[in-house]
């Protein structure tokens, strides 16, 4: 369901946006092998955190002196953010990096999880941890346009409101990716 948007609406993915020095960071985005249906496992934010608070994400962040790669930098934070152990997850490949106009260079590590597998959030950074279906997020019916003036500018973000979760911005978008490129 894509809303229409004024003409000089722009979405991070459609911006193409030169930042100088972009901050390196990589999420990881894992799909949850469940007998009952595969699933997308996100969390939610804290509420008192500096940036993007009570938002709904992937387990990620930036990438560190020490890490390797994107994908080390994926399971670290995932590890740290949400406890997930790499032992439990099977990296399949990335999707195109997803360049920010908060100046991030977001790569998305797309993995595998198969129960059983436990969680132990850290209550500093995760409010909650929860799982949502992967075909609801792979439907193109499910994602909304939604637009706002942001320091005089019209910016568009897709948006995906699932029960009383709000799904939004670079996480909307990197799952919008995946869905375009499953779709091709």
């Amino acid at each position: 369901m894509l809303a229409a948007l004024p003409a000089n609406a722009r979405h991070d993915d459609e911006l193409g946006i030169q930042i100088e020095n972009p901050v390196e960071a990589a999420v990881l985005f894992p799909i949850v092998l469940r007998e009952s249906g595969t699933t997308v496992l996100l969390t939610q934010r804290t509420a008192h955190l500096r940036d993007h608070a009570g938002q709904i994400s992937f387990p990620g962040g930036r990438a560190e002196s020490g890490d390797l790669s994107p994908m080390h930098t994926a399971l670290r934070e995932a590890e740290e953010e949400i406890g997930l152990s790499s032992a439990h997850v099977e990296v399949i490949g990335t999707l195109p990096e997803y360049l920010t106009v908060t100046g991030y260079r977001i790569t998305p590590v797309l993995a595998l999880l198969t129960p059983p597998f436990s969680l132990h959030p850290d209550p500093s950074e995760v409010a909650e941890v929860f799982e949502v279906p992967l075909a609801f997020l792979m439907n193109p019916e499910n994602h909304q346009r939604r637009s706002r003036e942001v320091q005089g500018e019209v910016r568009s973000f897709y948006a995906m409101p699932y029960g009383r979760h709000f799904i939004w911005g670079a996480t909307a978008g990197i799952i919008v990716s995946l869905a375009r490129a499953l779709a091709r």
